[in-house]
């Protein structure tokens, strides 16, 4: 009987040390689990928002892990937006380092791309795929919003600026007709120019704002024939970003291209027959002599001092 007993008192001390050794690993594991799911709700948030103006507007809360990974891998030029190496995130002061020494010429890889995906040679806007990759269009604005708002912001080049502000207007009037299509016309949207969607840095912007009280003051009239406000009779989109280093060249040729096309512009020795921009925005081509004198160096007709100037209706339909 004794043994008997000793036998079952050491079967029990046996199952009982054998249960401690099991539970910590269970607790191990539940808490890997839980650190894991957690992770993923941090790395989804921003992921699922779709609105723009929910962006820039939340942009000093939301940039989260995803975004901070987006603003390096674009810095560094690896042309990668989201990424699963959390250790590759820099500290703040580490990347505000980066973006410094960085040329703002670099920033606009993902606009570029996405005009070459989803506008033709000639301008035309396909609207229905652009949406496809309206993620990465509300990526780009956000990245914009984040730069505008940096304090080195004000010291870059001329240039740079010019570049930067071209391709914020044409971006965001991408992204009013997305989130209105589909559209027939741009002058369908309620107020499409007064609208303030957009937040960068502590203030909130409209694509007025950008034209007029931005683009305009820098004395840079070649700028209407680089900024497209959806329409067909605007000059036509082009289908790579603006960049500081070959900006010059840039707008050179937007401008030949837009006063070579008939569709736009009839031009001959006596007689012109312009776009209405011609008559909207005089003044900035005012400002180193005649009308006359700006087409002439951008035209391959030498224009008389004397033709006789008229304007074309304007076509506010879709550029698609």
């Amino acid at each position: 009987m004794k043994q008997l007993l000793a036998l079952a008192l050491l079967v029990l001390f046996c199952a009982c040390k054998s249960t401690k050794q099991t539970v910590p690993n269970t607790q191990i594991a539940t808490n890997t689990i839980k650190k894991e799911a957690i992770a993923e709700i941090k790395m989804d948030t921003i992921n699922k928002t779709n609105d723009s103006s929910y962006i820039i507007k939340k942009a000093k809360y939301l940039i989260t892990e995803d975004v901070k990974i987006a603003e390096y891998d674009l810095v560094d030029k690896r042309q990668k937006f989201i990424s699963n190496k959390k250790d590759s995130i820099p500290k703040n002061n580490e990347f505000n380092q980066i973006l410094t020494k960085t040329e703002h010429s670099n920033i606009h890889f993902l606009w570029n791309e996405l005009l070459q995906k989803h506008v033709s040679a000639n301008g035309n806007v396909n609207y229905k795929s652009f949406k496809t990759d309206y993620k990465k269009l509300l990526e780009y604005i956000n990245i914009l919003a984040i730069l505008k708002s940096k304090p080195e912001f004000d010291s870059i080049s001329r240039e740079e600026k010019l570049a930067f502000w071209i391709n914020a207007y044409n971006a965001l009037t991408i992204d009013l007709i997305i989130k209105n299509y589909p559209v027939k016309s741009i002058k369908d949207i309620k107020d499409p120019w007064e609208q303030r969607l957009w937040q960068f840095g502590d203030k909130w912007y409209n694509l007025e704002d950008i034209e007029h009280k931005i683009l305009r003051k820098m004395d840079e009239p070649r700028i209407h024939f680089a900024i497209v406000c959806a329409s067909y009779s605007c000059p036509k989109l082009q289908n790579s970003a603006f960049t500081a280093d070959n900006l010059e060249q840039q707008l050179t040729l937007a401008t030949q291209e837009f006063l070579s096309d008939t569709n736009r512009n009839e031009i001959s020795e006596n007689a012109l027959k312009l776009s209405k921009i011609f008559k909207w925005f005089d003044k900035d081509f005012e400002q180193n002599g005649s009308l006359i004198d700006f087409l002439n160096k951008y035209t391959a007709i030498t224009i008389s001092a004397k033709a006789k100037i008229s304007y074309k209706d304007y076509n506010w339909d879709l550029n698609d």
